[in-house]
């Protein structure tokens, strides 16, 4: 059965279930524009801080650079001038790093999970003691899967295309009926940052600071448009997997793919990077704050010691960069270079990934 999100936020207005938000003080522009799992995924996601309390102990690996680039760091200019909390572009310096070249794939997740019997966020049982009056059966793990909308509609209210889906974890991506069979190189999903960091320690890696995430993405050719230069259709070929068509009724898939894309289906940037544009967010280290940028170190910054959102003060986020499949001009413009996003810790959705870091030993 599915569990809507619309019934479950139905049941939250008055049982006092925490929810986050897509920002409601937000006009419907402002909405369009602040693309990040904070708005792109819908008002009415059970908060699953409950649930992150029940995590694994997972041993820190030794750390290996096998499938990683090394960035030598340097000085970069960080930050967008369109995007309020991307404001000052402000001169950054970052020490030198490995970073994954590819996102984390299901493959890899799925080694990570049989080493450890890690359980994901999405795949623990919510507490009915929790969620006082919530019928216990309606308390199931699952997470938030995009579905499309039979025609086209107003944009101010994402629980038309966001269903909360029970049984849809990393390993079931929409949903009991679907596995990963066959999408073994595909980017993994439906990862909280509890289970993005846990991954990471496993492999003896960490989540990049956002200033690594930028200056990686940058591939030494400094601040433009979009990560890959300043036209969005360079030689009139799409270049990372984002959104086209009418959001979110009839993606035209002129890119070749609807959702997530297979790792390196688009050309590497120049440090040998895929996909650091679109197909799946990416979480980072660094706590979020809409004003960091305005205070923020020069040298390796690792983002503020407290995380605010003015638009849902109670929840704790962190920075997510690159955008995803459900990007583009129409709806989601945050895959533009420099420009953030932001996610509540305990989320996940079918279009949140990660990749790691990893200093050099």
């Amino acid at each position: 059965m599915e569990f809507s999100m619309k019934g479950f936020c139905g049941l939250a207005g008055i049982l006092a279930v925490t929810l986050w938000s897509c920002g409601s003080k937000q006009t419907a522009e402002e909405k369009r524009k602040a693309d990040s799992l904070a708005a792109c995924i819908a008002d009415g996601m059970p908060s699953r801080a409950s649930a992150i309390r029940n995590a694994s102990l997972v041993t820190e690996g030794a750390g290996d650079s096998t499938g990683m680039v090394w960035i030598p760091g340097g000085k970069f200019l960080m930050g967008a001038d369109e995007f309020p909390d991307s404001r000052p572009m402000h001169e950054v310096t970052v020490n030198g790093y490995y970073i994954d070249a590819h996102e984390v794939t299901n493959a890899e997740f799925a080694a990570f999970v049989k080493a450890t019997n890690y359980k994901t966020v999405a795949e623990r049982p919510l507490n009915p003691a929790d969620y006082p009056g919530v019928p216990a059966d309606k308390l199931v793990p699952g997470s938030a899967v995009f579905t499309p909308t039979p025609a086209r509609v107003s944009l101010d209210n994402p629980l038309q295309w966001w269903n909360y889906v029970p049984g849809a974890n990393w390993a079931h991506p929409e949903g009991p009926s679907s596995s990963t069979k066959g999408r073994e190189n595909y980017p993994v999903v439906h990862v909280s940052y509890e289970d993005a960091a846990a991954y990471a320690k496993w492999a003896g890696k960490r989540l990049p600071t956002e200033a690594e995430w930028e200056f990686a993405a940058q591939g030494g050719k400094g601040n433009h448009t979009y990560y890959w230069g300043d036209q969005l259709k360079p030689g009139g070929k799409w270049v990372a997997n984002i959104y086209q068509g009418s959001f979110p009724d009839r993606n035209t898939k002129e890119d070749g793919y609807l959702t997530a894309a297979p790792i390196k289906s688009f050309p590497a940037n120049p440090y040998g990077l895929y996909d650091m544009d679109g197909n799946v967010w990416e979480w980072c280290e660094d706590l979020y704050r809409p004003d960091y940028y305005q205070k923020s170190p020069a040298a390796n910054p690792k983002g503020p010691s407290d995380s605010y959102d003015p638009d849902e003060p109670g929840a704790v986020k962190r920075v997510q960069r690159g955008g995803s499949f459900l990007c583009s001009d129409d709806y989601c413009i945050r895959y533009k270079a420099g420009s953030r996003g932001k996610g509540e810790v305990t989320s996940g959705s079918n279009n949140l990934g990660f990749r790691c870091v990893m200093d050099k030993k």
